[in-house]
């Protein structure tokens, strides 16, 4: 089939790889404008327009999909499908209907459980044992349409959402080139999706990536590993912001004599160093303190001296 890739960041990357080495054509990929990027917040393309100049593919990069001057690029174009994976903005009915066989989306998730910008870090957050993705076809509601095809991932103990999305950009791009397969010999057949089980996942703001050190230890090492690499979890200190890298719950057999410490207290021991909960502690892992490199949370201590101290 004739295919136009929709996608943006380097989770969709794999995909894309998959689609080159499959009997499909990639006639032309669609990604967001060059964005500031680093420090010098200087014009940078996406990991998938990268990847499609490298292959000397077509690149398709309005501003809005709704532009008139993009749609009639599509329609000369004449793809048979246009597969979607973290295209990152709304597709209107007037590029939905241009495909014959219209848009299919794979969604880091098992639809209908966390619809929207955010699913593997909202189902980390959340504690989820198990997540997955699904290809769903494509319509103008927020992830609501049927679907051609799912698999599963469990979700380790100690992922990051960094982690577990590489691993289920990888599983996923074989899934969408079977649903395409599927497709293209008429024999897919998708199916709607359950009106119960339904959840959101909005994206993670900044704000929601501050540590609130009041809850459970292991509520705490959940939403920092849900928020990294992005947006990434930060708490302060000594009214300075502090990055944090993933942290790890303390048994209760391995807290101090004292005890946990309140929520928020530093202790620091000679190999680690403790910040108390709502319940229990956790050991900080790297942080990174502001204009500083990142580096071990005891090689921070050394310099710092935070013995009996808050985060906050």
């Amino acid at each position: 089939m004739r295919l136009v890739l929709a996608g943006t960041p380097e989770v969709a990357v794999p995909s894309l790889e998959a689609l080159l080495a499959s009997s499909h054509e990639v006639v032309a990929v669609l990604t967001r404008p060059d964005a500031p990027a680093g420090r010098g917040r200087r014009a940078a393309a996406s990991p998938v327009a990268l990847r499609a100049r490298e292959a000397g593919l077509p690149l398709l990069q309005p501003r809005s999909p709704r532009e008139p001057g993009f749609l009639a690029q599509l329609a000369e174009l004449a793809p048979d499908a246009c597969p979607v994976v973290a295209y990152g903005a709304l597709v209107p009915r007037a590029a939905l209907d241009v495909p014959r066989l219209g848009w299919v989306n794979l969604h880091f998730s098992l639809l209908p459980a966390w619809r929207g910008a955010a699913p593997v870090q909202r189902a980390l957050m959340a504690g989820d044992d198990v997540t997955g993705a699904c290809v769903f076809q494509l319509e103008e509601g927020l992830d609501t349409g049927p679907v051609h095809g799912s698999l599963t991932e469990p979700v380790g103990a100690r992922d990051t959402a960094g982690q577990l999305l590489q691993r289920l950009s990888v599983h996923g791009a074989q899934l969408l080139v079977g649903v395409l397969d599927a497709m293209e010999a008429g024999v897919s057949a998708p199916v709607p999706q359950p009106a119960e089980g339904v959840s959101h996942a909005p994206k993670i703001t900044v704000e929601e990536a501050r540590v609130d050190w009041s809850l459970p230890a292991a509520v705490v090492d959940r939403r920092v590993r849900g928020c990294t690499p992005e947006p990434g979890a930060w708490t302060t200190f000594r009214g300075e912001r502090l990055k944090l890298e993933p942290v790890l719950p303390v048994a209760p057999a391995d807290l101090p004599p004292a005890g946990a410490p309140g929520p928020g207290r530093v202790v620091v021991e000679k190999r680690r160093v403790l910040v108390g909960t709502g319940e229990g502690a956790v050991e900080l892992g790297r942080v990174q303190a502001a204009g500083k490199r990142a580096m071990p949370a005891v090689d921070w201590a050394r310099g710092v001296r935070p013995e009996d101290e808050e985060l906050q």
